[in-house]
C-alpha cells in the first residue's frame, strides 16, 4: 500500500492559526475533489476556528473514562474503517489517554501514514524534542508533551504558521486566544514580547537548519558536487599574519549582504605543523570571528590550496576570501605560483575574492628552497631534476669558455650547482649531483682530458673533498628541515590544545571540543568517542558498518574504558604523535568528567551531612525554651497544691499547654525536614480548590480580612495538590509575610492559572531579602534577621520548598515591584481542568 504523505504546520506559539490554517487547507483540498475528513481538532472554545469545522465530516471521538474524568481521544480504528483520502489531526504532541493503543498523538498519525492517509498536522516549537530544555529556559515554562525530531524531519512538508509577537498580543488581548479571566495570567508569563519574539526566531532558525539539511541530503542521494547558492557562505582564510582582522571584516560584509549569510574562517596547518603564523594574532583573530556571529575551524593539508578548497567545497561556500601574497615580487618569481593563483585555477564555481591589505607585496623574504620545510618526494625529484638537466647546460657553459686557467673556478661553478641541489633536495640528489659533475669534471676539465683518469694525486684529492662538502651540506639542509618540522610540529599541538582549551573556557563540553578539534584536524568525515554501546561525543558523520563508501574506521584506545572512532580515512604515521597527544588529552578529560561525577554524587550526601549538623546544634538551643517552660509550669502546679489561686494556676496551665504545643510543631516540623532530605514524605495527590484551602489556613493563622486580602478569580480551576501540605505551605508563607509586613499594610494572597499550570503568589511590602541571601532562605535553620531565638529552627520556607516539589511543583522568591517580598507556588492544573491524564493518586519526595 502507497505510504500516506505528513504535512505538518509549525507555530512559535499558541494563537497562532495554525489550527485555523489547516482547516482552511482542509477546505481547499476539499474543493479540489479531495476526500477530506476531521479525525481531531482542538478549538479551545475559540469562536473562528469552530466556525471553519462547519461541513466538514467529522469523525466521533472516542470517549475514555479515567479516574472519574471522561476524556476525548481521537478515534483511531473509526479513522481507519473511514479511509479518508486526507486525515486533520490537530495537535501532534499531545500525550493519549492511558489505555488507547498509543501513548503519543504522533504515534497514531504513523499508524495513519502507513495505512496510506495523507494527514494534515500542527505543532508548536516548544514540544520539539531538541529545543524542550531551550523553551523552558526562554519561558520558565517545562514541556512535558513533546515530538521525536525525527518524527517532524521525516514528514514531506513543514511549514512556519506565522505572526508578528505584538499581533499575537493583539489578538490575546482581544480575547482570541483565552478566555478574559486568563488573559492578563498569560500576557505577563508565557506571552511576554520577548519570550513571543525568541520563540518565534527559534522556530524559523529550525525550519531554516531543517531546509539546509534536507539540501545537503538531496544534494548527497543524487551526487551532487557542485555548490548551491540557496544562501551565501563565506570562508575566510587566514594565515595568522597581521592581514587577517582585514580579510575578516571583509568577508563578514560579504556575508551580510544576503540574508541569512554564513561566516566561515579557516587555518590550514601542515600535516607535520603549523606553518608561519602568529599564535597571539590567530587567538585575537578567532575572538574577531565569534563577535563578528562566525565560526573558527582548523584542517591540516600538505597542500595549502588543496586544503581551501576541500573545505570551502565541504562547507557548500559560495565564497572564498584571500589576502594578497605578503611575498615579494622577486620571491614569487623564484618559487612560482602562490597560493591565490592555485586557489583561484581550482576553486571551480566558488567565487575568490583576493583582498589587498597592508602587508602585501612586503619586504624582499625569498625563503630558499629546502630551508624550514620537511623533505617531501617533490622536493627531492625536483634537485634530481636540477642536477640532471643544471650539469649538462653547466658543463655546455664552462667548455665554451675553458683555458689552462679555468680549472679553479670550474670547480668552483660545480660546487655552486651541488649546493643547490643539497639545498632543494637533501642529501641524496647532492651526493647524486656531486658524483655526476665529478666526473664532468675529470673528463672534461683534468688532464688528460676526454678520460676518467687522474694523472696528479692532489686532483684526485680535491674531487673527494669536493664529494665532502657536498655530503655536509646535504646533511646539514636534512637537520634543519627534521628540526623545523619538530618544531612546527610542537606548535600544531599547542595551537590545538590551546584552541579546545578556549572554547572550554567559554563553556564548550571538553569531549565535545576534543572531538569537534580532532575532525577538523585530520580532515575526518565523522569522529566518535565510545564507551561501550554508548556514544559520549561525537562530530561529523560516522560511518557506521561497511554500508558506507570509500570510508574506513580507525579505533584508538582512550584509557581503560573508552575507545576514540576516527571515520574517512586511514592516518598516516605523521600524523600518529599529535594523535597521541589528543588521545592523552581526551583520557584527562574523561578522568575530570568522572571526578566530577563522583563530586556530584557525593554533594547530596555533604548536603545530607550540613543538614545532621544543623540539626544537632539547633535541637538543644530550641527545644531547651519550650520544654523548660512546660516543666517549670507542671513543677510549680505539682508543688503548690492549695497554695496557688485558681487564676495562677490557670496561668500555669495555659503555659504547659502553649510549652508544649510549641515543641510538638517543633518535633513535628523536625520529622518533616527529616522525611524531606530522606526522600520518604508521603504525598497523595488530589484535585483541590483553592478556595477550600486559603480559608482554613487564615482560620488556623487566626488572621481576619484587615490582615490578608485575597485576589482569587471567580473561574479559577482546580489544581492537582496534597490538601494537608498545601494548608501548611500556605501556614508558613503567610506566617512569615504577616511576620515582615508593616502593620498598615495586608499581605496579598493572588492566584492566576495559564494553559496547566497554576500560580499562588503570597506578596507582602516587608523590607525584602538582600540579593546575596535569597539562595539561602530556601535552606534549613536559616533566620534571616532573626537574633533573639523565639522564632523556632527556621524550618518554614525549607519545609514549603520541600513540600511543593514533593507535589510536583516549585517555589520561588521575586522582589515585589516598589520593596517587599513575593512566594510564588507553581503548581499543575487538575486533569479535568487541562484535559489531559491525571497524574498518580500518591507518591513520595524522591
Amino acid at each position: 500500500m502507497k505510504q500516506g504523505r505528513l504535512r505538518v504546520l509549525l507555530g512559535a506559539a499558541p494563537g497562532v492559526g495554525k489550527t485555523y490554517a489547516m482547516l482552511e487547507e482542509g477546505r481547499r483540498l476539499r474543493s479540489e475533489g479531495r476526500d477530506v475528513v476531521v479525525a481531531v481538532v482542538e478549538t479551545h472554545g475559540r469562536a473562528a476556528t469552530r466556525a471553519m469545522t462547519l461541513g466538514f465530516e467529522i469523525v466521533p471521538r472516542l470517549r475514555v473514562a479515567h479516574r472519574g474524568v471522561d476524556l476525548e481521544e481521537l478515534d483511531l480504528d473509526a479513522v481507519l474503517a473511514r479511509a479518508p483520502q486526507v486525515a486533520l489531526v490537530d495537535e501532534l504532541a499531545h500525550t493519549n489517554a492511558p489505555g488507547l493503543a498509543h501513548e503519543k498523538r504522533w504515534r497514531d498519525v504513523e499508524t495513519l501514514l502507513d495505512a496510506g492517509i495523507d494527514v494534515i498536522s500542527t505543532v508548536n516549537i516548544q514540544h520539539i524534542e531538541s529545543l524542550n530544555d531551550v523553551v523552558q529556559q526562554i519561558t520558565g515554562v517545562p514541556q512535558r508533551e513533546t515530538v521525536p525530531d525525527a518524527v517532524l524531519r521525516d514528514a514531506d512538508q513543514i511549514e512556519v504558521v506565522d505572526l508578528a509577537p505584538q499581533a499575537l498580543r493583539d489578538r490575546l488581548s482581544a480575547g482570541v486566544v483565552y478566555p478574559a479571566a486568563r488573559i492578563d495570567a498569560a500576557l505577563s508569563n508565557y506571552f511576554r514580547l520577548g519570550n513571543l519574539t525568541a520563540l518565534r526566531e527559534l522556530a524559523l532558525l529550525w525550519l531554516a537548519d531543517e531546509v539546509d539539511s534536507s539540501l545537503q541530503r538531496y544534494r548527497s542521494e543524487h551526487g551532487i558536487g557542485q555548490k548551491w547558492e540557496a544562501r551565501e557562505r563565506v570562508v575566510v582564510a587566514l594565515t595568522g599574519g597581521p592581514e587577517g582582522e582585514t580579510l575578516l571584516r571583509r568577508g563578514s560584509r560579504i556575508a551580510a549582504r544576503s540574508a541569512g549569510g554564513q561566516l566561515l574562517a579557516v587555518h590550514v596547518t601542515s600535516q607535520d605543523g603549523l606553518r608561519s603564523g602568529d599564535p597571539a594574532a590567530l587567538t585575537a583573530q578567532r575572538a574577531l570571528v565569534e563577535s563578528l556571529g562566525g565560526t573558527f575551524h582548523q584542517v591540516v593539508g600538505s597542500d595549502i590550496p588543496e586544503a581551501l578548497v576541500q573545505f570551502a567545497r565541504a562547507s557548500n561556500a559560495t565564497q572564498l576570501v584571500l589576502g594578497v601574497s605578503r611575498r615579494s615580487r622577486l620571491a614569487a618569481l623564484v618559487t612560482g605560483a602562490g597560493i591565490g593563483a592555485t586557489v583561484i585555477r581550482e576553486s571551480g564555481d566558488i567565487d575568490v575574492h583576493i583582498v589587498t591589505h597592508a602587508a602585501a607585496g612586503g619586504r624582499l623574504r625569498m625563503r630558499l628552497p629546502g630551508v624550514g620545510g620537511s623533505l617531501t618526494a617533490r622536493r627531492r625529484l625536483l634537485g634530481a631534476a636540477i642536477a640532471l638537466a643544471g650539469g649538462p647546460l653547466l658543463t655546455w657553459l664552462l667548455t665554451a669558455f675553458r683555458t689552462d686557467e679555468s680549472i679553479t673556478s670550474d670547480v668552483l661553478a660545480y660546487q655552486l650547482l651541488v649546493v643547490v641541489v643539497a639545498l632543494v633536495g637533501g642529501i641524496w640528489p647532492a651526493l647524486f649531483a656531486a658524483l655526476l659533475s665529478g666526473v664532468t669534471l675529470d673528463f672534461f676539465f683534468v688532464d688528460p682530458l676526454y678520460t676518467v683518469t687522474v694523472d696528479e694525486p692532489l686532483h684526485l684529492l680535491a674531487l673527494l673533498l669536493y664529494i665532502v662538502i657536498a655530503v655536509l651540506v646535504s646533511i646539514v639542509v636534512d637537520q634543519a628541515a627534521r628540526r623545523s618540522r619538530a618544531a612546527r610540529r610542537s606548535a600544531a599541538e599547542s595551537e590545538l590544545i590551546a584552541g579546545v582549551a578556549g572554547e572550554v573556557l567559554r563553556g564548550q563540553d571538553a569531549l565535545q571540543a576534543f572531538v569537534t578539534r580532532t575532525r577538523e584536524a585530520f580532515g575526518l568525515t565523522g569522529v566518535r568517542i565510545v564507551v561501550g554501546e554508548r556514544v559520549l561525543a561525537s562530530d561529523g558523520e560516522p560511518a557506521d558498518g561497511p554500508g558506507a563508501p570509500d570510508a574506513s574506521v580507525d579505533r584508538v584506545a582512550v584509557g581503560e574504558r573508552a575507545v576514540l572512532e576516527l571515520h574517512g580515512r586511514t592516518l598516516q604515521s605523521s600524523d600518529r604523535r599529535l594523535l597521541g597527544i589528543i588521545v592523552t588529552q581526551l583520557a584527562s578529560a574523561l578522568e575530570n568528567a568522572d571526578l566530577e561525577q563522583t563530586a556530584r554524587e557525593m554533594a547530596p550526601l555533604a548536603a545530607a551531612d550540613r543538614v545532621r549538623t544543623a540539626l544537632l546544634a539547633a535541637v538543644g538551643h530550641d527545644l531547651r525554651r519550650p520544654l523548660a517552660s512546660a516543666t517549670a509550669a507542671l513543677t510549680g502546679l505539682r508543688s503548690s497544691t492549695g497554695i496557688l489561686s485558681p487564676a495562677d494556676r490557670e496561668e500555669l496551665f495555659e503555659t504547659a499547654e502553649t510549652s508544649l504545643g510549641q515543641l510538638t510543631r517543633l518535633l513535628t516540623d523536625l520529622l518533616d525536614v527529616s522525611r524531606v532530605q530522606a526522600g520518604a514524605l508521603a504525598v497523595t495527590l488530589a484535585d483541590v480548590d483553592l478556595a477550600d484551602v486559603v480559608p482554613a489556613a487564615l482560620e488556623e493563622l487566626e488572621v481576619g480580612p484587615s490582615a490578608v486580602e485575597l485576589d482569587l478569580p471567580a473561574e479559577l480551576p482546580d489544581m492537582r495538590a496534597d490538601p494537608v501540605l498545601l494548608e501548611r505551605v500556605l501556614v508558613n508563607l503567610l506566617a512569615n509575610a504577616l511576620k515582615h509586613a508593616p502593620s498598615a499594610t495586608p499581605v496579598v494572597v493572588a492566584a492566576s492559572a495559564f494553559l496547566d499550570g497554576m500560580q499562588i503568589r503570597v506578596i507582602d511590602r516587608g523590607p525584602g531579602v538582600p540579593a546575596d541571601r535569597r539562595e539561602d532562605i530556601f535552606v534549613p535553620f536559616q533566620r534571616l534577621g532573626d537574633t533573639d531565638n523565639t522564632s523556632g529552627l527556621g524550618l518554614g520556607l525549607a519545609l514549603s520548598k520541600g513540600f511543593v516539589e514533593g507535589m510536583g511543583g516549585t517555589l520561588e522568591y521575586e522582589e515585589t515591584p516598589g520593596g517587599g517580598s513575593t512566594f510564588v507556588v507553581a503548581l499543575r492544573v487538575a486533569a479535568a481542568s487541562t484535559g489531559s491524564p491525571a497524574q498518580g493518586t500518591s507518591s513520595s519526595v524522591p
